[in-house]
């Protein structure tokens, strides 16, 4: 920002914008909208404005005039131009160049024929037609019609073949007919019903239903290599890998869609989000996000309620069709309410809960970033209430043992302060009094080791333990506390790895957290750090006992001859494969001689 000095609320605003796609909005001091555009990623491309001087001093002067922005986000960068074009037209900003009008834009079209045909058009007709798009560029239109045409043997002459005109016989077969792409309807070689079954397979490719043709693609690929013709299933490869990159058209413009109103929930708890979009001529138009705090403990559809309320009363809203996904529990003049499952209302729906997730990721990002220690106090408040504990937990250690076929077992221990972790307090422990593969016993063991040494050393003690396993090791767990008088001072629970199950003691049945919670994944990452701490512990502990073993099993060669050979050749499998003469530069001919020969059994 160091060109261009805004306020400081503009600033921290640009500071946490999303990287995914999206529409900007730049606002003048008087609350006008005077420039709108889209981006692939939000942060850059809005950030760019104010940290130079542009060469365009038209662009100097949008800059210079900012006084506000806002933002919507979208799945992709098509959505983003469908929308930046319907929001120009709907707000004439002076910055901005008009974008051209929809029919410069091309659509599919599948006629409303009795032999429908399938064609690209920049201009749409109400005769009945199915129209499908606007598609940002002509060439990926073309790609998808001729992979319709590829696929589907339709007929692309402009004849009106009716019931009639194939009994009059007045029909000739086309260049298309003999090349094998077209079914020859005039001649009435196709019956109507067997090409509109057609017809209704390229609708459901136009629409984005591409899980029938995928298999069918795969089918044919895996066939086609199976006769061992590579080259014919590497084209249609191809085809399937088309079909997967391609979207038939943006979930923000639909003919399907006019005037509507969609309400989007994010319930996190304490805190409930809900993003008002309005949608003009299938565009989303007005977009604005509620906060409300629970109080009472109240339910979606009382804040939904709540919600249109508001918006009725500050934006002079009259409800007509409005897409929710819970019912509000008050009844809304006008309003007719619709729950889609699928199809284009329940994408416009993803798209209002998208942006309702959106603005409390960038809330929680506002207020972390003016107050750093207040993310740390809600995540381990978080902790407190998943894990059921009486106090923050500031101090949390974590522990697992490794062994491998009951060889070297060593425990770790890590310890995360603030729910970071906290690398110098990292501590290994190998096992003394166990005997054998034991890890119930082996726990126990390191946790009467660890707390009995940091009370006796005055330390303080965590308030969350996690031990890596399930029932067994938590009640190994539980035993050794009890023994130290410690079982109501610490809270324990065990994490199980299969399905991230957490265990509590004397419970029998696991608690399953959301697997989106950050709990979760600072006990996911203690347990990663515990299990990569105790697996380097061990790898070198068992590599070391390897090289002590062998050089130890060689009577007469004594620890300063080992640690000399050691030193200088850096590692026992150098001893192994250095001659006698070598070995002998550093211990002498007396002890190279013995010491090759106990290396060497087989040799000569």
């Amino acid at each position: 920002m160091a060109k261009h000095k805004k306020t400081q609320e503009l600033v921290d605003k640009i500071s946490i914008l999303p990287t995914t796609p999206g529409v900007y909005m730049y606002y003048d001091a008087e609350g006008t909208v005077i420039y709108v555009g889209k981006a692939k990623n939000l942060k850059r491309r809005v950030s760019s404005y104010f940290n130079r001087t542009h060469d365009s001093l038209r662009t100097n002067l949008l800059v210079r005039a900012i006084a506000d922005m806002s933002y919507i986000v979208v799945p992709t960068e098509q959505d983003a131009l469908n929308l930046e074009n319907s929001m120009i037209k709907e707000y004439k900003p002076r910055y901005n160049v008009l974008l051209k009008d929809d029919k410069s834009y091309p659509w599919i079209v599948v006629t409303k024929e009795h032999f429908p045909r399938v064609f690209m058009t920049r201009k749409r007709i109400k005769d009945g037609s199915k129209y499908f798009g606007p598609y940002t560029d002509s060439a990926s239109a073309r790609l998808v019609l001729d992979l319709i045409h590829e696929l589907y043997m339709l007929r692309s002459c402009r004849h009106a073949i009716t019931p009639e005109y194939i009994q009059r016989g007045k029909g000739r077969l086309c260049l298309d007919y003999h090349l094998h792409r077209c079914a020859g309807p005039c001649k009435g070689l196709v019956s109507e019903e067997e090409y509109g079954k057609q017809i209704e397979r390229v609708k459901q490719i136009l629409r984005g239903d591409m899980d029938e043709l995928l298999e069918y693609l795969r089918g044919e690929m895996e066939r086609l290599a199976g006769e061992l013709r590579f080259e014919e299933a590497q084209l249609v490869k191809e085809k399937y890998q088309l079909v997967e990159r391609y979207t038939s058209k943006s979930v923000i413009v639909s003919q399907t869609i006019d005037d509507t109103d969609v309400f989007g929930v994010d319930d996190d708890g304490a805190d409930v989000f809900i993003n008002y979009m309005h949608v003009r001529r299938g565009a989303v138009v007005r977009c604005i996000t509620l906060e409300y705090k629970r109080r009472l403990d109240e339910s979606i559809p009382q804040l939904l309620g709540y919600a249109m309320e508001e918006v009725r009363q500050s934006l002079d809203v009259a409800y007509d069709e409005v897409i929710v996904a819970q019912l509000p529990d008050v009844e809304v003049e006008g309003a007719k309410f619709i729950i889609p499952q699928r199809g284009d209302r329940a994408k416009l729906l993803e798209v209002s809960e998208r942006n309702a997730r959106q603005h409390k990721i960038d809330m929680l990002k506002h207020m972390e970033k003016r107050d750093p220690e207040q993310r740390t106090d809600r995540l381990l408040e978080r902790i407190k209430s998943d894990f059921r504990l009486t106090e923050l937990p500031r101090h949390i250690e974590c522990f697992d043992n490794s062994n491998i076929q009951g060889s070297n077992p060593v425990a770790s221990c890590v310890v995360f302060r603030d729910g970071k972790p906290s690398k110098k307090d990292y501590r290994h422990f190998n096992i003394k009094t166990v005997v054998g593969p034991d890890d119930f016993a082996s726990m126990k063991e390191v946790l009467t080791r660890r707390y009995t040494r940091l009370m006796a050393e005055g330390e303080g003690l965590p308030q969350l333990i996690v031990v890596d396993g399930g029932k067994g090791q938590l009640s190994a767990a539980v035993e050794a506390l009890d023994e130290m008088g410690l079982r109501g001072v610490i809270a324990v629970v065990g994490i199980a790895k299969r399905l991230e199950e957490i265990y509590f003691p004397g419970d029998s049945v696991p608690l399953y957290i959301d697997k989106n919670s950050e709990s979760l994944r600072v006990v996911q990452h203690l347990r990663d750090e515990a299990h990569r701490f105790g697996i380097t512990h061990h790898r070198n502990r068992r590599s070391k006992g390897q090289v002590v073993s062998a050089l130890d099993s060689i009577k007469g060669i004594g620890e300063k001859t080992r640690e000399a050979l050691l030193i200088h050749f850096k590692s026992l499998k150098r001893i192994k494969e250095a001659d006698m003469d070598d070995i002998a530069s550093v211990v002498g001919p007396a002890k190279a001689s013995v010491i090759y020969g106990a290396l060497h059994p087989t040799d000569d």
